[in-house]
């Protein structure tokens, strides 16, 4: 059967189309990735660095653990190829990969690793052995896993002067200490080179001003504020977000010093209207929390109340002598932080409770926590340190145990959690391929920018 001319167009047509919708979605070398954030740093070392999940983005452009977790919290190799218990369970050896270098063109030695992780844990007792590093744990074989994938326990190789290399997917090209970081390809990453050339990362920026970067295509990928995301949806960007893993909470520096001050204490707690604040200022987003895990980390978040019960707030403030009060600090760059302070002390005022809001105020404060891990365990030990609590038994497995010692911490009276938030970040059109893990982790290793020439 002959083809007419009008038959082979409109076959060259479908072709050409064809091939042009491959090449839109073939990932592409080159490129430079902006990416702007609220958090800043003065030092790029990871066992310096303050935790928060910022931090750890940074930390995994330019280092590598031991091991990291995957989206369903199982341990994946990464610099330690494999890894078995020691005899007697007393710890874990780990076996190197081979052929890794860092930055500065030194290859990964036992011998390093030793050194990283002795500074990042002055506890541990780390030891070499030809190509094995052993680390002799009490507790459990996955809670050492757990610990090593944290962001504290990524490999440097320190010079003399203390400046860090890695052997991450980027290197570093410019530091302006918490102010901008550039970053260019590994082009011997073992894991594969990135597909975009540089990352440049602009810190210590308000969401505010990371939604003017992106709308303004200063910036590729911004972090969305809670209240923010149904405006990022509504004008198109490819919004992400991780599972609920910032615990927001109301914090206090001491234990109580007497039943009265305990009282008053669980007053508060049992004033507030998280449901209301969850609503209005965080726009629906996230959940309302009584627990310091998230029910879908730990499976039991539903059994701790988030209702109010006035009636028993105000019952305990009658046996209170004189007006309870508290003065309440919270973070003065934070819009959220200070508006969800103020709610607060409009449900304590409707109890009979006097909060004052003082930014700099230290004993009491209202806290944005990321939790440590997507394990349960993992981030209820980091939370306890973090808390300044007595040291909890490292042997819970059972989520009975790990149910036992939340009550145990929230009935210290030290912390009052109020909600559960995801990360989210916003792209523009012209990034692909970027990934949001379930703790919020951000993977731009295999992310590529899409060509705006035609």
């Amino acid at each position: 059967m002959k083809r007419t001319g009008l038959q082979w167009l409109a076959i060259s047509v479908l072709l050409i189309s064809s091939l042009s919708a491959n090449a839109d979605t073939r990932p592409q070398y080159g490129g430079t990735l902006h990416i702007t954030t609220s958090m800043s740093t003065s030092s790029l070392d990871p066992a310096e660095m303050p935790d928060s999940v910022g931090a750890r983005n940074l930390v995994a452009l330019i280092f590598d653990t031991l091991v990291i977790v995957d989206a369903t919290g199982r341990p994946q190799s990464a610099l330690a190829e494999s890894w078995q218990s020691v005899p007697g369970d007393r710890g874990v050896e780990f076996h190197l990969r081979r052929n890794v270098k860092f930055h500065d063109g030194n290859p990964l030695t036992t011998e390093i690793v030793v050194s990283s992780l002795s500074k990042a844990n002055p506890a541990w007792n780390v030891t070499a052995a030809g190509d094995v590093v052993s680390i002799e744990s009490a507790g459990a074989i996955p809670e050492l896993l757990q610990e090593l994938s944290l962001s504290r326990n990524a490999i440097a190789k320190r010079d003399a002067s203390g400046n860090p290399s890695g052997t991450g997917p980027f290197h570093i090209v410019d530091w302006q200490p918490g102010k901008r970081l550039v970053a260019a390809a590994n082009e011997d990453y073992w894991n594969g080179r990135p597909f975009v050339d540089e990352i440049d990362i602009d810190m210590g920026r308000t969401f505010r001003d990371q939604m003017n970067a992106l709308e303004s295509g200063r910036a590729d990928l911004a972090e969305v504020a809670p209240e923010q995301m149904h405006r990022a949806v509504s004008q198109r960007y490819e919004l992400l977000r991780s599972s609920p893993i910032e615990l927001i909470a109301l914090k206090f520096a001491k234990e109580a010093a007497s039943a009265q001050e305990k009282a008053s204490r669980d007053a508060l707690r049992l004033s507030i209207e998280r449901q209301s604040m969850h609503n209005v200022l965080l726009q629906g987003a996230g959940q309302p929390s009584a627990s310091l895990l998230p029910t879908w980390m730990s499976g039991y978040g539903f059994v701790f109340s988030t209702e109010p019960d006035r009636l028993r707030a105000q019952q305990l403030r009658d046996q209170i002598p004189g007006v309870p009060s508290f003065t309440l600090g919270y973070d003065n760059n934070d819009p959220l932080a200070r508006l969800l302070a103020e709610r607060v002390a409009l449900n304590a005022k409707e109890t009979g409770l006097s909060v004052q809001l003082n930014a700099s105020a230290t004993e009491l404060r209202l806290v944005r926590i990321p939790l440590a891990s997507c394990d349960p365990w993992s981030s209820l030990l980091v939370l306890n340190d973090q808390l300044g609590l007595p040291p909890i038994e490292a042997k819970a497995h059972s989520l009975d145990q790990i149910f036992a010692s939340e009550q145990s911490m929230l009935a210290s009276g030290r912390i009052i959690p109020l909600f559960h938030l995801p990360l989210a970040y916003a792209a523009g059109t012209n990034l692909r391929d970027w990934t949001v893990m379930p703790g919020g982790k951000l993977n731009v290793t295999g992310a590529w920018l899409k060509s705006s020439q035609p």
